[in-house]
């Protein structure tokens, strides 16, 4: 009695990220590097708002007061910022994301130019270069194309107007509450360090840029 015939079967092919050269593809950009900045971002974002003033305190209408001179609201704004500094950085974001969702275009060009930026240049592997229509581009052209491409969308379109107009609103809201709230039932800790909270992450801001520098 002959054996049932073998039915031949294809081994399944492996699906290897390999390029052309016969080396194995890179991510578009550097995932350890994007992950601890996206750690440290967001670390740094909680502990700002631990470090947050009560609302009822910058909203307290019972210490509102007119300064009697520019000295003494100088004095006040300085006293307020100190206390209430995590507080107006919240209130500049929030004008300022406002006045970006109200401008959708301008918005999505801001999101392009950051994209642009962190895609091409800050987390993009060092080993990968960048490759447009054929031609291979080096760390040093990429920097002043995307230096050129910032300078073109915030001075030359509306983006730059528009986030300085923002801005400007922002701190005169905070001019204003600083200069008119009477900071003496306020508890200023002179220990605090200045560079607390929301900005606390840009302390290691000069370490990354340096090592984007480094690059070039």
């Amino acid at each position: 009695m002959s054996a049932p015939p073998t039915l031949p079967i294809a081994s399944p092919q492996t699906t290897t990220s390999v390029s052309a050269g016969g080396v194995q593809s890179q991510p578009p950009i550097a995932t350890p590097a994007f992950r601890a900045f996206l750690s440290r971002f967001t670390s740094s974002i909680r502990y700002g708002f631990s470090q947050r003033r009560p609302w009822y305190e910058l909203l307290d209408r019972s210490a509102m007061a007119r300064p009697d001179s520019l000295t003494e609201a100088y004095s006040r704004i300085r006293k307020n910022f100190t206390y209430f500094r995590v507080n107006y950085v919240t209130l500049l974001t929030v004008v300022l994301a406002l006045s970006l969702l109200t401008h959708p275009f301008s918005l999505l060009v801001l999101l392009s130019l950051l994209g642009a930026w962190a895609f091409l240049y800050l987390f993009r592997s060092s080993e990968q270069p960048l490759v447009i229509g054929g031609r291979t581009f080096s760390d040093a052209e990429t920097l002043i194309g995307l230096v050129v491409l910032t300078v073109i969308v915030v001075f030359v379109s509306s983006v730059g107007s528009l986030l300085i107009s923002a801005l400007l609103i922002g701190f005169a809201i905070v001019c204003a509450h600083g200069a008119f709230r009477v900071p003496e039932d306020l508890f200023l800790d002179d220990q605090e360090p200045a560079n607390a909270g929301f900005l606390s992450f840009l302390g290691g801001a000069s370490a990354a840029a340096s090592a984007a520098a480094a690059r070039v």
